[in-house]
């Protein structure tokens, strides 16, 4: 089988997928799922599109991820792995996939500070005298 490959992005997170027929071993830039991933709900996070289409250990899923905090690059290795696996079957993992909501980018990002405030939205307290 041919090796399939997407770009999953979150926040400021990119994530390259590669994914290959196997036994289901995971590997975020060159260490086990296990080892980069310390918390449970990361890991749950990763393997949700697995899960969701029953494609548990049937496949090697190889990642590259850049930039962002830990929870972005989960949630950017979530949607790689969701469009990963509508390439290499869209008819059966797609629907699926779609309406569990795994093939949405989510666009939200970080507000841009604004010049004379300590932050986006936030003002220096008024003093009227």
């Amino acid at each position: 089988m041919e090796v399939f490959n997407a770009l999953g992005r979150r926040k400021s997170a990119v994530a390259r997928v590669y994914l290959n027929t196997g036994s289901g071993n995971i590997t975020v830039n060159d260490r086990p799922l296990d080892e980069y991933f310390k918390e449970d709900t990361l890991r749950y996070i990763v393997n949700q599109p697995l899960v969701l289409t029953s494609t548990e250990g049937q496949y090697d899923i190889k990642v590259n991820v850049d930039g962002g905090g830990i929870k972005g690059q989960a949630e950017a290795i979530r949607l790689g792995i969701a469009r990963v696996l509508c390439k290499v079957d869209a008819e059966a993992f797609r629907p699926v996939l779609k309406s569990n909501g795994f093939l949405t980018r989510d666009a939200r990002e970080v507000e841009r500070k604004k010049p004379g405030q300590p932050g986006a939205r936030r003002r220096f307290q008024f003093s009227k005298r």
